[in-house]
């Protein structure tokens, strides 16, 4: 019996076109988990370069009793380190010694609403009572009264950490610590962070040869920027802090309006740099903890991103050191524990003159305290992250 023409092409085109579908399924199965498989491998690299500290949990936890209790809100308060560590690659910014100090300090705090982030800068020559602390070797210090840079060196991030809470307390929920390595490929994961210099900087020391005005600072180049101390400006750890602030200002301005975080292109190379450069606490020692932190972070208004440093004034008994300036500083630790929110203001600093630097907090915003207590908002010299680089001298 023959088979009508025709007859086999068209009962063969639907076997074809399911024969195709079927391919075109498998290839996108594939390519679906390639992606997925490619997608974990790389959320694994990012989440294994973190490393954790716990052994700054497990100090602070026999010291529990003595830390302030936590705070009445949601907010959150962040220690930020420093590190002037010499070792692990960084032996090109000076000799090993085997021991690290705090090169800065900021403690970070995040209101409980997310409206508003406020930094707070802590001098490394500032006076602080630090406790008896462990040292690595397992020895213990003992109390004294000293700078407070030499908490960090005498017992790592715990004893600085209780001597933040000691001077001001505020209870601190996490810890993070960068070195000098990881600041750099921070910067230049980011492309560079733009400066403004009032006039040009030649320091050896410090590696720089910078002209002046408004320009663009990779990694090496920022990080002698923001650590140069005698060849800008009057050569004081205070203008060392307000440069420091300034830069980080800008860099966060930077990722906010490149729209790093939520560019896959952008956000691969920073968050690699990043938690590759980072030593955090074991509530922050993931990439879905410090995503969610930043991705949180990234709806607070840039100008409710406030930078300051602890109002200070030089040391009674050494004016090479510096000493809490009261009631100002007392004021903007109440605040912090508080969670009210601290107003900042770029005018000419007085703090190591006679005239404290705190407005008189009069100008009140309306707030209230958890407690329901009427309060105003104190103003601070500071800058905010909005604030553009060359509108004026701090």
């Amino acid at each position: 019996m023959s088979t009508a023409p025709g007859t086999t092409g068209t009962a063969a085109s639907p076997r074809r076109r399911f024969r195709w579908l079927r391919v075109l399924a498998a290839v996108t199965a594939l390519l679906v988990l390639a992606l997925a498989g490619g997608t974990w491998y790389l959320y694994q690299r990012l989440n294994g370069n973190i490393t954790t500290d716990t052994v700054t949990e497990n100090q602070l936890r026999v010291h529990e009793s003595e830390r302030p209790t936590q705070g009445p809100t949601s907010a959150e308060n962040i220690l930020l380190i420093g590190s002037d560590n010499r070792g692990d690659g960084n032996e090109q910014y000076g000799p090993d010694s085997g021991t690290q100090r705090s090169d800065t300090t900021i403690l970070l705090h995040l209101a409980a609403d997310r409206a508003g982030v406020t930094a707070v800068s802590i001098p490394r020559d500032l006076m602080a009572r630090v406790p008896g602390c462990r040292r690595p070797d397992g020895t213990t210090a003992p109390a004294r009264f000293e700078q407070f840079n030499w908490a960090f060196q005498r017992g790592g991030a715990a004893c600085a950490i209780r001597t933040v809470e000691n001077m001001t307390g505020v209870r601190i929920d996490h810890h993070l610590i960068v070195d000098f390595i990881g600041f750099k490929n921070i910067v230049d994961a980011v492309g560079g962070v733009e400066v403004c210099l009032p006039a040009p900087v030649r320091d050896r020391k410090a590696r720089l040869n910078l002209p002046a005005g408004r320009q663009k600072l990779g990694g090496e180049q920022a990080l002698g920027y923001v650590r140069a101390r005698y060849s800008i400006g009057d050569g004081s750890d205070t203008q060392r802090i307000d440069r420091q602030q300034d830069f980080l200002a800008s860099l966060v301005k930077k990722v906010r309006s490149d729209g790093v975080l939520l560019n896959p292109v952008k956000l691969y190379p920073m968050l690699s740099a990043a938690t590759d450069a980072l030593t955090a606490d074991p509530g922050l020692d993931s990439l879905n903890e410090l995503y969610g932190l930043t991705r949180s972070l990234q709806a607070v208004p840039a100008g409710a991103v406030r930078f300051l440093t602890v109002p200070q004034e030089p040391y009674d008994l050494d004016r090479n050191r510096d000493q809490l300036l009261q009631p100002a500083a007392g004021e903007l630790f109440a605040a912090l524990r508080d969670d009210v929110p601290v107003n900042v203001s770029g005018q000419k600093a007085t703090w190591h003159g006679s005239t404290p630097t705190v407005r008189p907090p009069g100008a009140s915003t309306g707030t209230t305290s958890p407690t329901g207590t009427p309060t105003t908002s104190p103003t601070y010299r500071g800058t905010t992250a909005d604030r553009d680089i060359c509108g004026g001298a701090r």
